[in-house]
């Protein structure tokens, strides 16, 4: 049972709480947190209010009448008073979120704040970030190619770039949402950074001088490139949107969840069902973006397209904007990055000590409720919650300087941080796959036969099948698989590790399906004269779209999922961003590989695998190469994911707390 009540005129409540803790007459006993007496409040100078929890549910609905006749003790009269002039009786506290706050930063109600309505207005900025960027993604290697006239290579590498940047700037964003500005502000100052670049992108393509003369010949190497300037202001426009993307995909998820109290059974059900729903409601944008968006650019202008982008993605902040109120917040907990070094620099300092076999002996700080259990792994980062002679000061005063002593649960916070890499790591691969299916899938698609009856298929928007395979194994999940699994397991679906799997498989299976659609595809194009459309059907493109598409509707939620509940409570949006460092990677990779095979293959005045025109390359080999190394890298993922679920947790009943003051308390 617990109440709130004003710090200001309650102040002699925490005196009179010292002296009648625990001595209630008529069984009535004052049930604390922890052995501290003031460990049982909840202070926040942020919000003014103290809680206090008793277990005798019946005397507190006593009138005051009644409390005399009974003989309560003073302070429960005068806490009644308190509570009672306030209205903040039990009932209105079991509908406030104990680590949330609203707008005015009093705690979350949940009859006010939260829930799916909340979430879903976050949803809708990360709907029209997708719209915006995978508008531009798709389609960007056709303009690259057929307006500014870069080489084949070249442009993939451009596109792989920028999304390959715009993923890694969620570093950025995860740091400054959780050092500095919130999730809700960064999600507000980065969204309108992406609108003015994809503005300035609109412009760019608008203005003739911003790009090279036309040209109608087939081969790209007889075109006038686009110049230095020309290409900058391209650049410009493309890295102002990866700038807005990296800000907005690190916390959007973080603020879709938060709206979610992880203690009550009810919402945390819904925030299970929120990860897919989350990806399956983005992917619209994406479906939008191939299909729509794609369209326009292609039949009525670039310049139309893009300006649709920016207009969407305006309508979207004043729309994020008006559930202000709404809202739950979660408090700026520091920079993990900062804790992250904290904790190597106080082990590196302390290399030579030796960690006690009694792990009680080490400092902490926290109460019992918050402290996480040590773990065996990785023991050398124990050495930085030692206490030794050098952490008193000179007149034997006990300080702490987190650069030299961190407590334990911060420790075992980076051990769960570090265990995260080698599934972290093995999930590259997939994005590198993923890169495909929008720079040479499409330049292949511009070279075969797209036409169904008199409409002729933007080439971009062969993509609708990768976004359709998406949604179907998304709906085929939600609405089949998770309740018979649960009704057979017990379980509402696949666990994320086991998602993640099928989404590797998928993607090696895919990239295998690509290379053969590739062979028929180039002993086509031998077979015939120089023209620009090939005698092939483009659908014969289908499987490794719908193959690839189904793996990232399985790894997208399963990586989600996997790095948000994994992570500590603290450094989720820094979870998040290591997530989304994954795609970057991945798009990072491609380039690299692209360059790679390009010099190697391309030797003595040879294209090689990739160059300038796919129709004289070996697109299948290249194809064949991420095969393999996709079905290498999915018996890696294996073995580290069986690693990962080999958990050595020490469970230590009690802690000993050394106090930050300057004596030592032991608790036994």
């Amino acid at each position: 049972m617990a109440f709130l009540v004003r710090k200001k005129e309650c102040r002699r409540f925490m005196a009179m709480l010292e002296v009648e803790a625990g001595r209630g007459p008529q069984g009535l006993w004052l049930h604390l947190l922890s052995t501290s007496v003031y460990t049982s409040l909840f202070q926040d100078p942020n919000i003014g209010l103290l809680k206090v929890e008793y277990a005798n549910i019946e005397s507190c609905s006593l009138n005051i009448a009644e409390r005399r006749l009974l003989g309560l003790p003073p302070l429960f009269l005068f806490y009644f008073i308190c509570s009672n002039s306030y209205k903040t009786m039990a009932e209105k506290m079991s509908l406030t979120v104990a680590d949330a706050m609203d707008y005015k930063g009093f705690p979350a109600d949940k009859s006010r704040t939260g829930g799916w309505v909340p979430a879903a207005l976050s949803l809708g900025i990360e709907i029209c970030e997708r719209l915006s960027t995978m508008g531009i993604a798709v389609n960007l290697v056709t303009y690259l190619g057929g307006t500014m006239h870069l080489p084949s290579a070249t442009s993939a590498n451009v596109v792989t770039d920028f999304m390959g940047t715009s993923f890694l700037l969620c570093l950025l964003g995860g740091f400054l949402a959780d050092s500095y500005l919130g999730r809700y502000r960064t999600i507000a100052i980065f969204a309108i950074i992406q609108t003015l670049g994809t503005c300035m992108l609109a412009v760019s393509t608008r203005l003739p001088e911003l790009r090279p003369p036309p040209c109608q010949s087939t081969e790209v190497a007889q075109c006038k490139q686009a110049n230095n300037f020309q290409m900058g202001i391209l650049y410009l426009s493309l890295y102002l949107i990866a700038l807005g993307t990296g800000g907005l995909k690190s916390s959007v998820s973080g603020f879709g969840t938060d709206q979610f109290d992880e203690k009550d059974e009810k919402e945390k059900a819904q925030m299970a069902y929120f990860f897919n729903r989350f990806f399956f409601v983005i992917s619209i944008g994406t479906l939008l973006a191939v299909t729509v968006l794609v369209y326009i650019q292609d039949e009525v202008g670039r310049s139309w397209g893009y300006g649709i982008c920016s207009a969407s993605m305006f309508v979207a902040i004043l729309i994020f904007l008006s559930g202000t109120k709404r809202y739950r917040y979660k408090k700026c907990v520091g920079s993990p990055v900062v804790h992250i070094c904290q904790v190597f620099a106080a082990a590196i300092g302390k290399k030579n000590v030796k960690v006690p076999s009694d792990i009680a002996l080490s400092y902490e700080d926290l109460p019992e409720a918050l402290r996480s259990h040590h773990t065996d792994q990785f023991c050398f980062l124990d050495k930085a919650s030692v206490v030794i002679e050098d952490d008193y000061g000179d007149d034997g005063s006990f300080t702490v300087n987190p650069w030299k002593l961190c407590p334990v649960t911060r420790v075992e916070e980076v051990k769960k941080m570090i265990r995260l890499l080698p599934i972290w790591a093995t999930t590259i691969i997939f994005w590198t796959t993923y890169a495909q299916m929008m720079t040479f899938s499409v330049e292949q698609a511009t070279t075969m036969e797209r036409t169904i009856g008199h409409f002729q298929i933007p080439a971009g928007s062969l993509t609708v099948f990768f976004v359709g395979a998406i949604l179907i194994t998304l709906a085929v999940y939600d609405r089949l698989v998770m309740p018979l699994w649960k009704k057979w397991k017990g379980k509402p679906g696949f666990t994320n590790l086991q998602r993640i799997a099928i989404g590797l498989f998928l993607s090696a299976v895919g990239m295998a399906a690509a290379a053969v659609a590739e062979v028929k595809r180039l002993s086509v194009a031998k077979q015939s004269s120089e023209t620009t459309t090939l005698p092939i059907t483009v659908f014969l493109l289908i499987p490794q779209f719908f193959l690839v598409g189904s793996g990232e509707a399985f790894i997208y939620t399963g990586q989600l999922d996997f790095f948000i509940t994994q992570s500590p409570k603290g450094m989720k949006t820094m979870s998040t961003g290591l997530f989304l460092t994954t795609l970057a990677l991945g798009f990072f990779l491609s380039s690299l590989l692209v360059s790679i095979v390009k010099t190697v293959t391309g030797s003595s005045g040879k294209q090689g695998w990739v160059g300038e025109n796919i129709n004289e390359g070996r697109l299948d080999c290249f194809y064949g190469l991420l095969a393999a190394l996709s079905f290498i890298n999915f018996a890696l993922f294996l073995v580290c994911a069986a690693w990962y679920r080999k958990k050595t947790v020490k469970r230590d009943p009690e802690l000993e707390i050394i106090a930050k003051e300057s004596t030592i308390e032991e608790k036994c």
